[in-house]
């Protein structure tokens, strides 16, 4: 039997309950919790953080062997590396004083972390050079970044030096600590040769909590520093 023709004009009836399809005044269309859609639960990361791999080195090697060499009764008592300090003194910056801009992008990329520009803190008339003239860059790190830049050290960045030999093993203060002179900064692979304006000399001081120095190169040596051998 065929369907009844339905009088012009006349609508058939919605369900009730079914959404009209137009929007709020806003232009959203309101979600199931009348907000605007978007759900309100926050978003939390479950990437956790991954170990330096030299710190990951000494908690599970280094402090053992430590241990055992010098009779600790404590794990306390085992030396511990406290800060690494990277210093680059410009004395070409008194004439160029750009000098100094690429000195802190280096580091910056050598370390990964931005460095401070050191000032004169006195006129020297020989040298021409006047107070608070910036004179060079450094650059402190601890934790993750330390153990991550000692680690590129002794494994990529001493072996590219040219005719290497290994490192002096009498540079130490007298308490353990250890500071370490670069002629080239370019022997860190992170340094792009042809961006280079000038070869740059730095110093890296490595500050421990050893009491003596045979302590602090037993240390770094664990670590893998490569001391020569006298």
């Amino acid at each position: 039997m065929a369907d009844e023709k339905k009088p012009k004009g006349e609508q058939a009836a919605k369900p009730k309950g079914e959404r009209s399809g137009k929007s709020d005044k806003g232009g959203k269309r309101k979600g199931s919790d009348g907000g605007s859609g978007q759900s309100s639960t926050p978003v939390v990361s479950t990437t956790a953080g991954v170990a330096p791999r030299l710190h990951e080195k000494y908690k599970g090697e280094v402090i053992p062997a430590l241990t055992k060499q010098f009779n600790y009764k404590n794990t306390n008592q085992v030396p511990r590396l406290q800060k690494i300090v990277i210093n680059m003194g410009l004395g070409a910056a008194v004439a160029n004083p750009k000098i100094i801009d690429t000195a802190v992008e280096e580091l910056k990329l050598v370390s990964g972390q931005k460095p401070i520009v050191t000032r004169s803190k006195k006129a020297i008339a020989n040298f021409k050079l006047r107070a608070g003239l910036p004179i060079g860059a450094m650059v402190t790190l601890r934790r993750a970044r330390m153990w991550e830049f000692l680690d590129r050290l002794v494994s990529v960045a001493l072996p590219r030096t040219r005719d290497f030999k290994g490192i002096s093993r009498k540079a130490f203060d007298g308490k353990g600590n250890y500071t370490l002179g670069l002629r080239e900064q370019i022997i860190f692979p992170e340094i792009n040769y042809d961006k280079i304006d000038a070869i740059k000399g730095l110093n890296i001081s490595i500050v421990t909590t050893a009491h003596t120095d045979e302590e602090g190169r037993a240390l770094l040596q664990q670590l893998g520093m490569p001391f020569r051998a006298t």
